[in-house]
């Protein structure tokens, strides 16, 4: 019953699924969920991946890529949207630590966010369009899982910075135990599995890349994360994941 608690609360938390009235709010399983991300990753995913799936019949597939990526955003609510456009507003528009987290806290999108966010957008259609028809679904559900298990492990290896009653919200985790970690990562790793190639696993490699790369700009910057880089290393290194499949997709059969 207590790690079911954990996931409605992190399926209540990324999504705008309702969770059952006996689930309630704790700041504990606030704490404790984060290990259940990369699962509720599968669960958008795979609500992507079936509107993809189901459009496809009727439509070409950019109009299929494209509705899938609105059902995922709907069902998200621009969630980790949302924290891309800000970081990039932030760490565009800032050039001190102080500034930088001022205009995170900004509920107004600036420029930056704005661009950024139609670049990823762009980046996300284009890549999910230019995977092989037969891999397309696996992609969707994996890269949604993968790439919140690496916004997962962005909690354990930097400082959460945020302290003051500012904020526009609460962390989810100031200290993210390893075993939570591993779970996150257990799972996230497990979706490969969609794949019926080992080596799908290889991809992890630039992800890895990516991730310590933003790790290190958001230490130099910051000092640390704040939920909206959370948001910014999901976009990220899911994106990276579709152009990872189309490289190898390139070079080796994954089918």
């Amino acid at each position: 019953m207590r790690q079911l608690r954990l996931f409605f609360t992190a399926l209540m938390f990324l999504t705008r699924i309702p969770a059952p009235k006996w689930v309630g709010y704790s700041s504990d399983n606030i704490n404790k969920c984060n290990r259940y991300f990369p699962l509720v990753g599968l669960i958008i995913g795979g609500i992507g991946a079936l509107t993809y799936y189901i459009a496809s019949f009727v439509f070409p597939i950019y109009i299929a890529v494209l509705l899938s990526m609105v059902a995922t955003i709907i069902l998200t609510g621009a969630f980790h949207e949302d924290g891309f456009a800000d970081t990039c507003d932030g760490f565009g528009g800032g050039w001190t630590t102080e500034k930088i987290l001022i205009i995170m806290k900004d509920s107004r999108v600036g420029a930056y966010g704005m661009i950024g966010t139609i670049l990823i957008l762009l980046m996300k259609f284009a890549s999910i369009s230019s995977i092989p028809n037969a891999l397309i679904i696996p992609a969707i559900i994996c890269g949604h899982s993968v790439s919140r298990m690496f916004a997962v492990t962005t909690m354990f290896t930097l400082p959460y910075v945020r302290e003051d009653e500012t904020s526009k919200s609460k962390p989810v985790t100031k200290n993210l135990h390893v075993l939570d970690l591993w779970i996150a990562i257990i799972i996230g790793l497990a979706s490969l599995l969609l794949f019926q190639s080992w080596i799908i696993y290889t991809s992890i490699i630039p992800l890895l890349i990516t991730k310590i790369w933003l790790d290190k700009y958001f230490k130099k910057w910051i000092g640390g994360y704040v939920g909206d880089c959370l948001g910014a290393v999901q976009q990220v290194t899911e994106v990276v994941f579709y152009l990872s499949i189309i490289a190898m997709s390139k070079i080796i059969t994954l089918i």
